[in-house]
């Protein structure tokens, strides 16, 4: 008789080993490195996730798409606004592809629109460990994760609903695919760096491929193999990367723009044209870009355009905390390995941080278009990679040399310094902190900087991580009051209000004083409901919650605009996305943004909203107000003139001075 070969259950045993190889890491690492990362993972964590819903929706432009997304899937494919997909937001649409999968899945919550982006930060540090060690040690990603889960920007955006939590993310997991390409010479690797990049390419457009240089560049001087290999892997990911940026442009641009919402930014309602507009070169040259939001060209989110902005009082406390020592660690690693071999692993990760640091500090520092303080948080992974390299080979300079801890000192000291110039920014906020920080790095510094020996071995390795320590207390005291604070709009900030006499900036009025409100944020952010089931908040200027025309939106406007919807597709259409998106958090229903993210993008025409209203898919709008109107203001001028010829004012019982009209007889008389 043949046996039959029964398999043998798992045993307690058995999974006892697999939990405790969990708990005990790669076999080549040293015993704590595994706990350190657990802990590492832990701090992620405490930061992205505790209190988390005191942003409320946080912005609630990038909410209300979240909510579309989960209740039309036409609206999740292209990004719309609105459920009744009359335009779209002005990025591509795969982070809130992201949010409205959580929203469907859980429902319109603050916690359902932030979580995922929470579990992206924690995401994003791990796989930063996994690239830096790889490149450094275990050491160097273990710092390297610490300090980006410290950034304050970083704390910020992903606790926040703007599509850089994704960005950063997939630039990181495309950095860690390409680090092990370089070790072992494997395409699919490179091709997975790619797709990395095509997929943020569909996060936020052009800003994605500022990492491309520091890949290319870097496979060109260290990647495996001969020239022709080298180039031939490269035209490979090229071919991958066009295909993973350009699936969701192509697949607009061949919808009949009468079956898809109007692409919002844009002024001739196409991907191509928001791609090379308004998100793309109108960002960097500054100008009118297409769909302008009135600030094409406006610098003024981050001060003047210079090649020290990283430094102003809007970006300085963001990011440029470590900066010093990156620039430091990033010169003295080259330097090290000028003769090293062409694939010497160290040296192809100083070029890939290096030249990522380099390439996109450049473009922020020097672009003339639109820039917000939080899009710094594209450096924040090539900082914390050569934070972490910097330490381990600084350290290592020491050990090797009898003065050789003097430069991981000096660099100690020197970004201990610049974190208190940034805490006297804020003078009310942590006094002292910066004063305390500096004396510790200074002492030790004279500790590390005292020659290498046996005896002091222990002492001086203390001493350079309480000098590490020191530097990250600026940036964690920013990180704690980021979690302590509620942020809203379109314009956020990490840390405390800044005060400051910043020369550097240039345009800050007489003095050049200047006055960034990073922590002062309303306690109810825009589009939360308070308690008292009252109006969220709608008001605002524009680009800063409530959008040009916004006015407080009371209750009895939302319940009378609810109860009488009736068949239409929208219950009311108002001066611009931004304003709809509060009114659509608030019911849930579909609002008409027209005229998109500010009110300024050519949609809808008169010809348009006519047809809208003659159908019944539209009967309320509400006009007037400061934006800039859809079209222009000639067209907002004619739309304005249409609505109050043919419309009736509505008394709904509210007090806000808002003017709602009724176009039902409009809809008679078409």
């Amino acid at each position: 008789m043949t046996s039959i070969a029964i398999p043998r259950r798992h045993t307690g045993a058995g999974l006892n080993q697999r939990i405790a190889a969990l708990a005990r890491g790669r076999a080549e690492d040293a015993p704590w490195v595994r706990p350190a990362l657990l802990g590492l993972v832990a701090l992620a964590a405490l930061v992205n996730l505790a209190n988390l819903t005191l942003n409320g929706f946080a912005n609630t432009y990038y909410a209300a798409a979240a909510l579309a997304g989960s209740q039309s899937w036409t609206a999740w494919f292209f990004g719309s606004i609105d459920a009744g997909n009359f335009i779209t937001v002005d990025k591509p649409p795969l982070s809130t592809m992201v949010l409205g999968l959580s929203v469907r899945l859980f429902g319109l919550s603050s916690a359902s629109v932030l979580l995922p982006q929470a579990l992206m930060g924690v995401a994003t540090v791990v796989v930063l460990f996994l690239a830096v060690r790889r490149s450094f040690g275990p050491v160097a990603g273990l710092i390297a994760g610490l300090v980006m889960a410290l950034t304050p920007v970083a704390a910020l955006m992903f606790r926040f609903d703007n599509p850089d939590a994704l960005l950063t993310m997939l630039l990181v997991l495309a950095a860690y695919a390409f680090v092990r390409a370089l070790e072992n010479g494997r395409l699919r690797w490179l091709v997975v760096a790619a797709l990395m990049v095509g997929l943020a390419f569909n996060t936020k457009y052009l800003q994605a491929y500022l990492v491309l240089p520091a890949f290319i560049l870097t496979w060109a001087i260290a990647g495996p193999g001969g020239l022709r290999r080298r180039f031939g892997s490269l035209l490979v990911a090229a071919v991958s990367l066009i295909v993973a940026s350009g699936w969701w442009v192509l697949a607009v641009e061949l919808v009949p723009a009468s079956a898809r919402p109007f692409i919002g930014g844009s002024t001739s309602n196409s991907a191509l044209d928001l791609l090379f507009g308004y998100d793309g070169l109108a960002r960097i040259l500054g100008g009118d870009g297409a769909g302008s939001d009135g600030g094409g060209g406006s610098p003024t989110f981050a001060g003047t355009a210079g090649l020290f902005r990283l430094f102003n009082s809007q970006l300085g406390g963001q990011i440029s905390w470590l900066l010093p020592f990156s620039l430091v660690a990033l010169v003295g690693g080259l330097t090290m390995r000028l003769r090293a071999a062409r694939t010497d692993r160290a040296r192809a990760g100083y070029l890939v941080w290096g030249l990522w640091l380099a390439v996109t500090g450049l473009v922020f520092s020097l672009m003339s278009g639109t820039i917000h303080a939080y899009y710094a948080v594209a450096l924040a992974p090539a900082i914390a990679a050569l934070v972490g390299a910097g330490v381990v080979e600084g350290w290592s300079l020491h050990s090797r040399f009898r003065l050789g801890g003097a430069a991981l000192a000096l660099a100690i000291v020197a970004t201990a310094w610049w974190a208190m110039q940034l805490l006297q920014r804020s003078p009310d906020f942590a006094p002292g902190l910066g004063l305390g920080a500096l004396a510790t790095a200074t002492l030790c510094g004279l500790v590390i900087s005292m020659p290498a020996s046996d005896r002091l071995r222990r002492v001086q390795l203390a001493a350079a991580g309480v000098g590490v320590a020191a530097m990250l207390a600026g940036p964690a005291a920013y990180t704690l009051e980021t979690m302590a604070t509620a942020r809203s709009g379109a314009d956020p900030a990490a840390g405390p209000t800044v005060t400051a006499m910043d020369a550097m900036r240039g345009n800050g009025g007489p003095g050049g004083l200047v006055a960034q409100s990073g922590g002062a944020r309303p306690a109810m952010p825009a589009g939360a409901l308070p308690p008292d089931g009252g109006p969220p908040a709608v008001g605002g200027s524009a680009g800063f919650g409530g959008g040009p025309g916004a006015s407080s939106v009371d209750s009895s406007l939302l319940s009378y605009l609810v109860s009488h919807r009736g068949t239409a597709t929208w219950i009311v259409a108002v001066q611009s996305s931004n304003e709809a998106a509060s009114i659509e958090l608030a019911t849930g229903l579909p609002v008409m943004g027209m005229g998109g993210f500010t009110g300024s993008d050519p949609a809808p025409t008169l010809e348009q909203l006519t047809a809208y209203v003659a159908s019944g898919q539209l009967r309320y709008i509400i006009v007037g107000g400061s934006g800039g109107g859809p079209g222009g203001s000639s067209s907002r001028s004619e739309i304005d003139a249409w609505v109050a010829s043919v419309g009736t004012a509505v008394d709904y019982g509210g007090s806000s001075g808002t003017t709602l009209y009724d176009l039902s007889g409009a809809a008679v008389s078409a």
